[in-house]
This record gives C-alpha cells, structure tokens and sequence, in this order.
C-alpha cells in the first residue's frame, strides 16, 4: 500500500501513482454540509470544492430533497 498521505486529493494520487485505489479522503474543519439543492451550480461547486481539497464527495447532513424550493414554471406550449 502506497502512502497517499501526502496528496492533496485525488487527482494528485491518480498522477503521482496511476491510480485512486489507495486514496482515502480526509474530513477537517472545513467539511461541513451544503443545503444547496442537487444539480444547481451552488452544489456542483461545493462538490468540486470538496474534491480539490481531498474531502468526501458526500456529507451526511447534505440536502437530499427538493423540499421548501420553488422553480420557474414553464408555461405549456
């Protein structure tokens, strides 16, 4: 087992080693739940945030519905 450790995330792990098997991310202070709805850009950030940073991809408080929201609507053609 390789000592992934030293890499920031898991990009790097996959350049410095040609794979990913051995990363495990890492939860610091920074790493806190988002109640940004799934798919809208404030999420798709957050996400890439947590990556680049070496972090879970998924919070266990994160928003899993859509409820509270309110969407455009379409009229129908």
């Amino acid at each position: 087992m390789k000592d992934m450790s030293r890499c920031k995330n898991v990009f790097e792990a996959i350049l410095r080693y040609g794979h990913d098997e051995d990363f495990v991310p890492h939860e610091d202070d920074r790493f806190s739940p988002t109640d940004a709805p799934a798919g809208s850009a404030e999420k798709i950030e957050v996400l890439r945030s947590r990556v680049e940073r070496g972090q879970p991809l998924w919070h266990n408080t994160d928003r899993v519905d859509y409820s509270g929201l309110t969407g455009a609507i379409r009229p129908r053609e």
